[in-house]
C-alpha cells in the first residue's frame, strides 16, 4: 500500500493529511497536543488492511504550522476535525484517537454525536483536570528513576554529541519519553517527534478546569477503550471513561502509554476486531 498526501484548507488553516489503504474510512487522531501523526508510524499502518486510514497533522503542529495569531484551542481542533469529516464524506465517522487524540475524539463526540459512528480510544488522556494532574505527577516521578537519570548522565559523558550529533539527538529523545514506557528501553522503537509548545499550552489552557465525565455519560455509540496497565495515565481513569461510554475496555498487560510499540500484536488484534472492515 502506497500512502498519498494532501494539504486541505479548512477554517483558515492548511492541514497536512496522509491516506493509506482502501475500504471503510477511519480518521486517526494523534496525541500531543501540538505533535504530529508521524510518530504513530509505521505501527498504526498495520490497521490499513481492509480499511482506509486518514491521518492529519492537527493545526499548530507538524506539517500544519500556523502563525502566532491563529487560535489553537480545543474548539478550533474540533471545528477542524468536523471540516475534515465533511471533506472526506466520512460522516458518521469512525474516530481512532491516541492519547490527547482520544480526548479530541471524545470532545468531538460530545459536540457532534450524530456525526460519529464509533470511537476507538487508545491510551486516552484522563477526562478531568484531576486525572491530568495525577498523570503529570506520575510521569515526573518516573523520569526521576535512576535508570533514566543514569542513562542521561552516561550519554552526556560519552562524547556522542560531538561524534554523531544525529545519534545523540535520537538518544536524548528516547530518554525524554522513557517515562511513558513499561520498559524504558523500548523508547528506542518509537519514531521521534516534536511537540509545538505554544499549541500544547494553548489547548490545555482553553480546556481550563475541565471535567468531561458528565457529558461522556450522555454519549451513546459503539466505543472501545484500550489502555496499558503500566501507563503513567492511571488505568482507573481509562476504566472510568469506558464505564461512562458503556465501552468495551481492554488492558494491555505488558505496556505503558505506547501499546502499539510495547504490545504490538495485541494492539493490532484488538483494533482490527473493533474497527469497521468490508
Amino acid at each position: 500500500m502506497n500512502p498519498t498526501s494532501e494539504v486541505v484548507a479548512v477554517n483558515g488553516v492548511s492541514l497536512f493529511t496522509r491516506t493509506i489503504g482502501s475500504g471503510p474510512q477511519v480518521i486517526v487522531l494523534h496525541g500531543g497536543p501540538g505533535a504530529h501523526h508521524d510518530y504513530l508510524l509505521p505501527q498504526f499502518d498495520a490497521l490499513a488492511t481492509g480499511r482506509c486510514l486518514r491521518y492529519y497533522d492537527q493545526r499548530g503542529g507538524g506539517q500544519s504550522p500556523v502563525d502566532r495569531d491563529t487560535p489553537v484551542g480545543w474548539r478550533e481542533h474540533v471545528a477542524d476535525l468536523d471540516a475534515l469529516v465533511t471533506h472526506w464524506a466520512a460522516a458518521p465517522a469512525t474516530l481512532l484517537g491516541y492519547s490527547w487524540g482520544a480526548m479530541l475524539a471524545m470532545l468531538y463526540a460530545i459536540e457532534h454525536p450524530a456525526r460519529v459512528a464509533r470511537l476507538a480510544l487508545v491510551s486516552p488522556a484522563a477526562p478531568s483536570v484531576t486525572g491530568r494532574a495525577e498523570f503529570e505527577r506520575r510521569f515526573t516521578e518516573r523520569m526521576r528513576d535512576e535508570r533514566v537519570q543514569g542513562a542521561r548522565r552516561a550519554v552526556q559523558e560519552s562524547g556522542l554529541r560531538e561524534r554523531d550529533p544525529e545519534a545523540y539527538r535520537k538518544r536524548i529523545f528516547e530518554l525524554s519519553v522513557a517515562g511513558y514506557f513499561k520498559d524504558p528501553d523500548r523508547a528506542h522503537d518509537l519514531t521521534p517527534f516534536r511537540v509545538t509548545g505554544r499549541t500544547q499550552d494553548a489547548v490545555w489552557k482553553s480546556l481550563g478546569d475541565f471535567d468531561l465525565r458528565p457529558q461522556l455519560a450522555q454519549v451513546h455509540l459503539p466505543a472501545l477503550v484500550a489502555h496499558g496497565r503500566h501507563d503513567p495515565i492511571p488505568l482507573e481513569f481509562a476504566q472510568e471513561t469506558a464505564r461512562l461510554l458503556g465501552a468495551r475496555f481492554v488492558a494491555f498487560e505488558h505496556s505503558g502509554h505506547v501499546p502499539y510499540v510495547e504490545d504490538f500484536d495485541q494492539f493490532v488484534s484488538v483494533l482490527d476486531e473493533f474497527l469497521p472492515s468490508p
